[in-house]
């Protein structure tokens, strides 16, 4: 039986790209000109405000590849990443910018990457185009702490250009800022994660949507990343811990101030005492954390067994074959070709 071609997914989630869209969109189709797959182009409009739609609506009949996503307005790069991966129907899919600071050209080379036994490969912009004050050093920080706080290392979490398997994405609800993350959170599930170079181009038109702003949306996201990907199914490991730790520090507290009544040179009055207060505060400090911990835990199972979510992830079923199976063993992604 003939193997099934490969489909490539390209997602391109686009705000105010008026200058750059016809450009992008030419460049994605050159490229597959080229190679083996069969490809859709998803664009994902997030309210545009200028004429972007309209410029590619202008070119859309040229591209029978080309499928264009209208948002009501604008949701952020996030959502509109998830709504190209909801709508996307190929084997692998890769996501890129829609300023063509992304190289098209780098697709081949992510999907080879890919077929080496990857779920995950990321881009990583060595040299990149940007301005150091504004764009690269955070960027350096921020991967730097991300790379350090969930154990996957990265060089660059921010560049939009990745590719991934079908099933590692479409199985992932995506909030805030959360697209960058989605390799950390793969990992966690199992996935095999892997880098390479890239190139990245200079923004010759239009103006850049993010600055400095959004260091702190992606730092409050990655704390919420971490719990949910280290305690999502053990909440009470966190706030019972914190509590502990609270409850310790409550009882050093309180030991210190019978010490400092009943043994000290110069005896001070408990009523007296500030450390009095403080340890009474920890005390209760501790047993809300622990009631806290209790309440997580009881939502955590409710939100699993109401929707019948697993607290695992499957990556195949190995069966030997017997003489009476009459369904075929179902092919790798790898053998996708």
């Amino acid at each position: 039986m003939q193997k099934r071609r490969r489909t490539i997914s390209v997602v391109v989630p686009v705000f105010n790209e008026r200058d750059n869209i016809r450009d992008l969109i030419k460049s994605v189709d050159d490229v597959f000109k080229n190679l083996t797959f069969d490809y859709e182009l998803l664009v994902v409009d997030d309210g545009s405000t200028d004429d972007t739609l309209k410029q590619a609506l202008a070119v859309h009949q040229q591209y029978p590849n080309l499928k264009l996503i209208e948002l009501r307005r604008n949701f952020g790069q996030t959502a509109a990443m998830a709504a190209g991966f909801h709508h996307a129907s190929g084997d692998v899919i890769i996501p890129i910018d829609g300023d063509l600071q992304n190289d098209p050209e780098d697709i081949p080379r992510l999907v080879a990457k890919l077929d080496e036994g990857y779920d995950v490969v990321s881009g990583w912009r060595k040299n990149r185009k940007d301005t150091f004050l504004t764009r690269r050093l955070p960027s350096w920080l921020a991967n730097r702490l991300i790379a350090a706080i969930t154990q996957v290392r990265l060089h660059d979490y921010g560049c939009t250009i990745k590719a991934y398997r079908k099933d590692v994405v479409q199985s992932l609800n995506l909030y805030g800022e959360m697209h960058r993350f989605i390799p950390a959170i793969a990992h966690w599930s199992g996935a095999r994660v892997a880098e390479i170079v890239v190139n990245h181009r200079p923004r010759t038109r239009g103006q850049a949507k993010y600055g400095l702003s959004r260091t702190l949306k992606v730092v409050l996201d990655l704390i919420t990343v971490k719990f949910l990907g280290s305690f999502s199914t053990k909440p009470l490991h966190i706030f019972g811990g914190i509590g502990a730790i609270t409850l310790l520090a409550a009882f050093l507290s309180g030991t210190l101030v019978i010490y400092q009544k009943w043994f000290a040179e110069t005896p001070l009055a408990m009523n007296r005492n500030p450390l009095l207060v403080l340890t009474t505060m920890l005390i209760m400090m501790s047993v809300q954390f622990l009631l806290m911990g209790l309440i997580a835990e009881m939502l955590c199972r409710t939100y699993h067994e109401s929707q019948s979510k697993q607290t695992f992830v499957v990556r195949a079923i190995h069966q030997a074959k017997t003489q009476n199976s009459q369904t075929p063993p179902s092919p790798s992604p790898e053998s996708l070709t």
